[in-house]
Parts: C-alpha cells; sequence; structure tokens
C-alpha cells in the first residue's frame, strides 16, 4: 500500500480537502483523530500527561484539553514535554491503522498530519501533499473560526512550519487561496494520479500542483 503523507498550516483547507479524498474513495488516516484516541482514559500517554502536567484531568477521569492547552502555547518547553509523550503513542497508532487498511487490501491511503513536517514523518510517506494558503488567509479564517485575537491567531501559526516552507518542501501542492475553485475535482484528479503512478518530485523541479 501506497502510503501519502498529508499536511498543511492551520485554517489552509487541509481538513477539507481530506473530506473531498474521502469522498473519493480513498481511506485518510487521522492524526487528530488518533491524538484523542491515544489519551482516552486508561491509555499510557494520558497517565504519562497527568505526570508530568498536574492538574489537567478533569474530576471524570478525562484530559481537559482547555488546562492542558494554556500550559503548552507559548511554551516551548512544555510543547516538547508533551509531544516526546505523544508522538510516539500517535505514530503507533498510525502504523496499526494502516497495516490494518494494508490487510484490507487498499492499495493507496493518505495520512492527515497537521505536523508532518515537524516530526519527521515525511521520510516514512511515499510522498507528500500539502494544502496551501497565503499567511494573511490563514490569520484571517483562523480569526474567524475560532474567534481568535491577532495576537493568539499568530500564537498558534507560530507553533507550526510556515505553510510556505511545507509548500516548497512538497511532492504536490493544492493552492486553496481564495476558497473559489472546488476542491472535489482537484481530489479525484490527484488520487487518479497516485493511483496512475505520481511520485516523488525529481531533486530541483517544481512540486505538482492541483
Amino acid at each position: 500500500m501506497r502510503l501519502v503523507g498529508l499536511t498543511g498550516g492551520i485554517a489552509t483547507g487541509k481538513s477539507t480537502f481530506a473530506a473531498a479524498l474521502r469522498a473519493a474513495g480513498c481511506p485518510v488516516v487521522d492524526a487528530d483523530r488518533l491524538a484523542r484516541q491515544v489519551v482516552e482514559p486508561g491509555a499510557p500517554a494520558l497517565a504519562a500527561i497527568a505526570a508530568a502536567f498536574p492538574g489537567v484531568i478533569g474530576g471524570d477521569g478525562r484530559l481537559d484539553r482547555k488546562a492542558l492547552g494554556a500550559r503548552v502555547f507559548g511554551d516551548p518547553s512544555a510543547r516538547r514535554r508533551l509531544e516526546a509523550i505523544t508522538h510516539p503513542a500517535i505514530r503507533a497508532a498510525m502504523e496499526a491503522e494502516t497495516a490494518r487498511l494494508e490487510a484490507a487490501g487498499e492499495p493507496l491511503a493518505f495520512y492527515e498530519a497537521p505536523l508532518l513536517y515537524e516530526v519527521g514523518l515525511d521520510r516514512a510517506m511515499a510522498l507528500v501533499v500539502v494544502v496551501w494558503a497565503p499567511r494573511p488567509v490563514q490569520l484571517r479564517r483562523l480569526a474567524a473560526r475560532d474567534g481568535l485575537s491577532p495576537a493568539e491567531a499568530e500564537a498558534r501559526l507560530a507553533a507550526q512550519l510556515p505553510v510556505d516552507e511545507k509548500a516548497a518542501r512538497a511532492d504536490v501542492v493544492i493552492e486553496n487561496e481564495d476558497g473559489s475553485a472546488p476542491l472535489g475535482p482537484r481530489a479525484v484528479a490527484l488520487v487518479a494520479a497516485l493511483r496512475g503512478g505520481l511520485g516523488r518530485r525529481l531533486p530541483g523541479s517544481a512540486p505538482a500542483r492541483y
């Protein structure tokens, strides 16, 4: 099975494109869903988080995401401690899910992960697709979607690699600047190209664009 990385920046439209890929008949493994799964009550990662960040477990035994977010956003050291716990657990869950898809006979699947490059998982992918939008568009969408102040939106973007850098490293770029071009037909075209053998771009060449 070919496993293709799907990433982008916050508010570039990555999740919308992932939904279009699913509608085109291609399975998409969602890193955010796995991240929630590995911190369910009873999971080893949740116990490790509780030990590293006292006070972030609610009375129901579940992770208080708001309390944890307040501890790690804007604190690179705390974020690294959290990532050292969660990233290995998420990767193990990803490997289990992709193995299940391969055993089911799927020839192609996507792994949707906002931090694909940041954690080095791009090297484990057959190729990488980046959904791109300009930074001012990201900030505008993020503020409108989540009700963030400009400073809060900037802080969220600062926690990831700039989307321009991701696009420069990608094999395929999906341009989603103004949201006017439907993503569905581009998802269908990309899946057809991948099934037809589209692979990593050659050194020195530009990413394919859809």
